[in-house]
């Protein structure tokens, strides 16, 4: 058989946290429990505390920057509007971003495009189209009040995507400093029970070996 140890199970790691917690909050009660045990007891407390509060403001950070950044996009997408058009000729250079995935396509390309603004006057520019866009096809184009183009507003799922990516990558960094903390405060607990039990067996150890008998032969 063999003697590894086992990795600590996530029902045995929940049991140690248990326990500890009870015996931060006095409902464990102990006898033999040292001010070092209930230190440390305290330390996964208030580990405890300070992830669920992490939980709360990550996702209430998160919730806020979602509804800020949409309704920056509501208010960009009412004044903007979309119209189409007319592609002047065959596509030949690669956009910058060619090869990502957008709207559907795995490779857009920049055109040549004509549109009529709202005031009658018609207007140039160059966008990004499919790479199968032909000459004398349409493509939709996002234009400003001005009558230029500009880019397309923001993307209400877009938006809740990177809302979420901002807050789990908050959420991750706090937790990651929460157990830095604990490991650091559990680690300076160690070391004053090591500093602790060798202070009482430097006192004890004489007695308990006989060591201290031997003063009394003379």
């Amino acid at each position: 058989m063999s003697s590894t140890p086992r990795p600590a199970r996530p029902a045995s790691l929940l049991r140690r946290t248990g326990r500890q917690l009870r015996r931060a909050l006095g409902a464990r009660h102990e006898p033999l429990a040292r001010p070092v045990d209930r230190a440390r007891a305290r330390a996964w407390l208030f580990a405890v505390l300070a992830a669920v509060l992490v939980v709360a403001l990550t996702a209430g950070g998160a919730l806020l920057l979602y509804r800020g950044t949409a309704a920056r996009a509501s208010a960009e997408r009412a004044r903007l509007h979309q119209v189409d058009a007319v592609v002047g000729g065959t596509p030949e250079r690669p956009a910058a971003g060619g090869g990502r995935f957008t709207g559907g396509y795995h490779d857009r390309i920049d055109v040549e495009v004509t549109w009529t603004a709202e005031d009658g006057t018609p207007r140039s520019g160059t966008v990004q189209a499919p790479r199968s866009t032909t000459t004398g096809s349409t493509v939709p184009v996002w234009i400003d009040p001005a009558g230029d183009a500009t880019p397309p507003p923001l993307d209400p799922l877009a938006l809740a995507v990177s809302a979420a990516c901002t807050g789990c990558g908050a959420l991750l960094t706090l937790f990651a400093l929460v157990v830095l903390l604990l490991r650091l405060r559990l680690h300076a607990l160690d070391r004053r029970a090591d500093t602790a039990w060798t202070d009482d067996w430097a006192r004890l150890e004489p007695r308990w070996s006989g060591r201290a008998g031997h003063r009394r032969e003379d």
